[in-house]
């Protein structure tokens, strides 16, 4: 009589195999929507699909010089995009951008000229001006707790009406005296404005700093403690400060580094045309948000790159001068400018939606 013995598992027999279980979070989407979930992928297209449009259209933009004329314009509007770009991502906004540009080299310009200093005094102090109205407008945001498009809004206009005011009183005129002939102009237009050959083509010096200053923004947002510091308080300050990150520390700097954008921009229109205009600025500060914008900033914060204001600065230039190539009115170029940051908002929102659905 035997027993019977309790079945075991089945040595080297491979388990059952069924349907694997996956939820929504372990799924895998396509390359494609991964791509274009990147910030900076919908504008880099679009760029190329404008580029191509006006050297079809407007033949001359195929030439060494023009691309040259394209990448200058593209640069002075994308050094200050840059860091008004890495405020976006951080939650604000800074309407005094346009008109800081002008402040910070009207005041080398005088300093230098009235107190017949070295330019390079001027230069310092019109760096530490820079500095001191970012850091205020930040200060202002996170002590008052008001928007920064009304905290900014103010410091643009007391700004605007400071640069007329005082350059009217301190030089009789509009518009600041030449400081071509004075000590330490030629070292300093060499660094803010000087030109270099590339293949018998004058390429401006403001080029390579556009592509240095993008790198190093890149490089902070992507590797740095800094840059998710960025991105946390542009995505909810509450949950920043309760994980421990300094926000107020991050946002001031941030305004500050729109100083610094404006300072250098402000020093290469300085030693550019030798004289500052008082009254200009106003309406560039709509530039270099509307390109943060087109490059895939959120108008919401927390979400943007510092690769995508590089195209959208491009996407500026090319338009600019292509439709002169071109032969157009020139009047067209806002209309040109509406329909990209209609298409950019729109398309933003997509990608937003693309790159949180699961």
């Amino acid at each position: 009589m035997s027993m019977a013995q309790p079945a075991g598992p089945a040595v080297g027999r491979p388990p059952a195999s069924g349907p694997e279980k996956t939820d929504g979070r372990t799924v895998r989407r396509p390359l494609a929507l991964r791509l274009l979930a990147r910030p900076e992928v919908g504008v880099f297209l679009g760029a190329v699909a404008v580029l191509v449009f006006f050297l079809i259209v407007a033949p001359s933009v195929r030439q060494g010089s023009s691309m040259a004329t394209i990448l200058y314009q593209s640069s002075t509007i994308g050094i200050m995009a840059l860091p008004v770009a890495l405020l976006m991502i951080g939650g604000e906004f800074d309407l005094s951008a346009g008109v800081a540009v002008i402040t910070s080299a009207l005041t080398a310009s005088m300093l230098s000229y009235q107190l017949t200093m070295n330019v390079w005094v001027g230069v310092i102090v019109a760096l530490v001006v820079s500095l001191g109205v970012g850091a205020f407008n930040g200060w202002m945001v996170m002590k008052t707790g008001l928007p920064s498009f009304l905290v900014t809004l103010g410091t643009f206009l007391i700004l605007q009406g400071v640069n007329l005011a005082v350059t009217k009183l301190v030089t009789g005129n509009v518009a600041t005296d030449d400081i071509s002939d004075m000590d330490g102009f030629d070292q300093a237009r060499k660094v803010f404005a000087s030109s270099f050959d590339v293949g018998g083509v004058q390429v401006k010096i403001t080029v390579v700093w556009w592509l240095v200053f993008a790198a190093l923004a890149t490089w902070v947002l992507l590797r740095t403690k800094y840059g998710n510091w960025i991105f946390a308080v542009g995505g909810s300050q509450d949950s920043a400060r309760a994980v421990g990150v300094p926000v107020k520390f991050t946002k001031i700097t941030l305004f500050m580094l729109v100083g610094f954008g404006a300072w250098f921009v402000g020093m290469h229109q300085l030693f550019s045309f030798n004289t500052v205009q008082s009254g200009e600025g106003v309406g560039q500060e709509l530039i270099y948000i509307a390109a943060a914008v087109i490059g895939g900033c959120l108008l919401t914060g927390g979400y943007g790159s510092a690769i995508g204001p590089v195209f959208g600065a491009f996407m500026f230039g090319m338009v600019n001068q292509g439709i002169v190539y071109a032969g157009w009115n020139p009047d067209w170029f806002k209309a040109f400018l509406g329909v990209m940051l209609l298409g950019a908002v729109l398309i933003n929102l997509w990608v937003q939606r693309t790159a949180t659905r699961r």
